[in-house]
């Protein structure tokens, strides 16, 4: 049996079309990139086609500029029943140098589905580096935030 991919790394180049105002990539054109690139790797560890559940912990850091290379690193940190939490970091450099400087990062969770959107079981990913227990337990920490967070924003929706 092949085993699942835990990780993934994308690449992009900023385009005129990615500007903002300011000249700079806008918010929107990074958070499609972190979509994309959480996707991939939910789909590369699960086999199965996945949904975003949820975005959050979303730290734009720095700006990236038109013809920035721009690097979308994700990777599980933690898996549920058929969720799978994603790690993500975006960094961008000048193509030419290949200096590169951490813009963004924050934490996708995604579900693995089937053709009628129920969701499906994955493997489950079990740490094993200190480094990767820590992303763990740290993954674990903020899903009982999120729920408090949920359950205080309550009052936007009702």
């Amino acid at each position: 049996m092949k085993q699942p991919q835990r990780d993934i790394t994308l690449r992009f180049l900023a385009e005129p079309q990615d500007v903002n105002f300011g000249g700079k990539v806008h918010g929107g054109a990074v958070m499609k990139w972190i979509d994309l690139a959480a996707y991939a790797c939910a789909a590369g560890w699960s086999g199965r086609y996945c949904v975003t559940a949820y975005a959050g912990g979303i730290r734009f850091i720095a700006p990236i500029h038109v013809g920035s290379l721009v690097e979308v690193e994700a990777k599980v940190i933690y898996t549920g029943n058929s969720s799978m939490h994603i790690a993500l970091e975006v960094n961008a450099c000048d193509p030419k140098s290949l200096n590169r400087r951490l813009t963004t990062h924050c934490i996708v969770i995604m579900v693995a589905v089937d053709q009628n959107g129920q969701s499906e079981r994955i493997p489950t990913w079990v740490p094993q580096t200190e480094a990767d227990k820590k992303q763990h337990d740290s993954a674990k920490k903020l899903m009982e935030m999120r729920k408090q967070i949920g359950e205080e924003m309550q009052i936007f929706v009702e």
